[in-house]
């Protein structure tokens, strides 16, 4: 075999010590140059949680999981229009994000015919965009009359739901 047909199938590392070298360069120090980076990313001063705030900071982190709200069972209930007014407006007056507009019989009208128990059903545990409504800040029967109210103005004829007590009256 010939001198040349040996150099052709050999590569270009000759010596232990050039094959020593190559393998430094090639994983020795790119590992440091990645160390090196991650040093300078994470050297720089970070204000430590609630620096600015020590007190606002101290108070989130204990903060009580749950709260009790107490409120008079004995208040008066609301009307539909109030309760429209406080709960219901906001999405309802502009027609947002699909909620039918107040007083638009063409949008209302297909609600309406699947009947008041199906439009207060979706109320209290919400329908598309429109979130739970029960449990909130009024009660059910305030929402029912809220329900009644919106639907009476695009066409409906729903009676304003009454408290139990008030329906011997």
């Amino acid at each position: 075999m010939s001198e040349h047909a040996h150099d052709s199938h050999t590569g270009p590392i000759k010596t232990p010590k050039q094959l020593w070298w190559t393998a430094f360069f090639a994983f020795v120090v790119p590992v440091f140059l990645i160390i090196g980076l991650v040093f300078y990313v994470t050297k720089a001063d970070k204000p430590q949680a609630g620096a600015v705030n020590p007190e606002l900071a101290t108070a989130q982190r204990i903060q009580k999981v749950g709260t009790v709200e107490i409120r008079d069972a004995n208040r008066p209930l609301a009307s539909g229009a109030d309760v429209y007014a406080a709960q219901c407006a906001a999405c309802h007056a502009a027609g947002l994000v699909g909620a039918p507009k107040f007083g638009d019989k063409a949008a209302w009208a297909p609600r309406i015919s699947q009947g008041f128990d199906t439009l207060l059903n979706s109320a209290l545990k919400g329908k598309g965009a429109m979130g739970a409504q029960g449990g909130g800040a009024f009660r059910d029967l305030e929402i029912a009359r809220a329900v009644a109210y919106m639907a009476n103005q695009g066409g409906a004829n729903f009676p304003e739901p009454q408290a139990p007590a008030e329906q011997g009256k």
